[in-house]
Parts: structure tokens; sequence; C-alpha cells
């Protein structure tokens, strides 16, 4: 026998690894294909009816009726589950539309008080102003510059639009549906950051989507809303800013500026600037007043206190911080 010459296998022997070849994995596995096609398990079951003989009618019909039994619980069942799912479903959705409903309707309230409030704050400023005109004392330009510092009155002028967009939800390779996790989606400190720097780029009045920000204005996130002084605004963010002419060139040399461009090219949020040779933005709602009250001067301790030094602790005037 030529040594480079495999010896030829066993088909009842043992393989390579181990196991028994069989008479299933011999050469002539295609001549036993076709001299038995009968798979073995139906031939055991052939052979078992032989030797018990043929099935009794009542042990036939009682299959076919625990069969039928159980495609008849199955349909209930599904039919059952079906009928909650379209009840439900109207259900649902008239509750979805009555709270759009009563949203919508309070938000038209609201819109509908702040322009009547509006309005009457413009009547009192005038006739405000027409009693210090007629004073004459320069009590009305102080009076005026201060509304403006304090956005309580209308701003005219230059100034640059910031436009900040989520980007296109992303596909999942693997599934073919829109993924939960947008890298390009505007968050609450993305706009803090924009109106943050053209505060410092010399803006003199900023507004978020029309809304006008103060003093005491909050940016905030409120699940996958963002609100600006706890007013819902969407997207696209424009964030409009009155001020100097350099304001343009200031931002677009900032770091903030470099950082959204960054963010366009590689996570396709929407991002532009736009300068404009005249902007209006509205007053802000007047906010409610705060005072500062004094904190009373705790009394001095007795001689002869719980302290035991036997003389009289000294007060701390003033008490607040």
């Amino acid at each position: 026998m030529d040594p480079l010459q495999e010896p030829p296998r066993d088909p009842t022997g043992p393989g390579p690894s181990g196991r028994t070849w069989g008479k299933a994995f011999g050469a002539d596995l295609l001549a036993r294909l076709y001299e038995s096609s009968l798979e073995p398990g139906y031939a055991a079951a052939t052979e078992r009816r032989r030797r018990s003989g043929p099935e009794p009618p009542w042990q036939r019909r009682m299959g076919r009726l625990g069969t039928a039994a159980v495609l008849v619980v199955f349909g209930l069942m599904v039919a059952v589950a079906y009928r909650h799912a379209v009840a439900a479903q109207p259900e649902a959705q008239r509750t979805h539309d009555r709270l759009v409903g009563e949203v919508k309707s309070q938000r038209a309230g609201t819109d509908a008080m702040q322009r009547r409030a509006d309005r009457l704050r413009a009547e009192v400023a005038r006739d405000r102003d027409r009693a210090l005109s007629l004073a004459g004392s320069d009590e009305l330009s102080r009076l005026r510059a201060l509304e403006a510092a304090t956005s309580l009155t209308k701003v005219r002028g230059p100034g640059v639009t910031v436009t900040l967009s989520d980007a296109p939800e992303q596909q999942d390779p693997v599934t073919g549906k829109a993924s939960s996790e947008n890298l390009g989606r505007v968050l609450d400190l993305d706009i803090q950051y924009v109106v943050n720097e053209l505060w410092h780029d010399g803006a003199e009045a900023v507004a978020v989507d029309g809304q006008r920000l103060g003093a005491t204005s909050t940016i905030r996130t409120a699940g996958a809303a963002i609100l600006v002084d706890f007013r819902p605004v969407t997207d696209p963010y424009k964030i409009t800013a009155v001020g100097p002419d350099s304001m343009r060139s200031r931002f677009d040399s900032s770091a903030v500026g470099a950082r959204y461009r960054d963010f366009a090219k590689r996570y396709h949020m929407g991002f532009g600037v736009q300068s404009s040779a005249e902007l209006t933005l509205s007053a802000a709602p007047e906010q409610p007043l705060r005072y500062a009250r004094p904190v009373p001067s705790p009394s001095p301790t007795p001689s002869g206190s719980a302290s035991g030094s036997g003389s009289p602790s000294p007060s701390r005037s003033g008490g607040g911080r």
C-alpha cells in the first residue's frame, strides 16, 4: 500500500474523531437512500402499529375532539384579546385628544391674558411717561434705561439670530426602526450656552422663540420638552439677540460657535447664524417683585447663663448672609 494513500474507511468502524460511522454515512449513502426512503421514525411507528393493531375508533374521535377543543380555546383567547385591544385604543385616543385639547385651551387662555396684561401695561406706561414729562425732570430717561436693562420694554435694533434644530432620527441598521439615542438632539444646555455667549458678545436683549429673557429667566428641560420661563419652545429653536454690529463676528470666532459647527458636521445638528439690520424683541413678562427684609439681631445673652463665662456673649448684628 502506498504510504501516502489514506487507508479505506470501514463504514461500520470508528471515524477519525472516534465516532462510529454507521451504515447511513457509508460510501454507498445514495444507494441506501434509494433502497430505503422511509425515515426510521416512520418505520418504527409503522412497526408499533403493526404489533398493537389498528387504533380504535373512539381513540381517534377523542384525539380529534381534543384537537378541536384546543383550537376553539385558542381562537376564543385571540378574539377576546383583539376585542380588548380594539376597545382600549379608542379610549386611549380619546384621552390623548382630550389632554391635548385642554393644553391648547389653557395655552390660548394664558396667551390672551398675557396680551391683555401687555395692553394694560402699555396704557400705564403711557400715563406714567406723560406725568413724568410734565414734571420736567430727568426721571423719565432714567426709568426707560432701567426698563431696558430689566427687559420690561420693547427693544428694536440690529442683531443676530442663531438657529438650533434637532438632527434627523437615525435608523437602526439591524431592525430598521428609529434609534432611541439621537446625539444631535438639542438640549436645554445648548440653548443656555448660546444665550450666555450672546450676552458675553455684547447683546443688549435676548429672546428664545420670541420669549424675552430677563434677569430671573430659566431655561430647563421637562421630559422631552424645553421650557423657557416655564413655557415650552419647539424645534427649530431661534435665539434672537439685539446688540452691536460686532456681535456676529465675535460669536463666529468664539469657542461656542466652533463647537456647534463641529456638532453640525459630526451629529448633523441644525445650526445657523444670520445677521439682521433690524430686529424687534417684545418685552418680557413682568416678574413678581421681591423685597429684602432685615433680620432682627438676637438679644444679648444675660450674665450667668449656661455659657458659664460670667459675661454677656457678643451679639451678631445683621443676622443675614
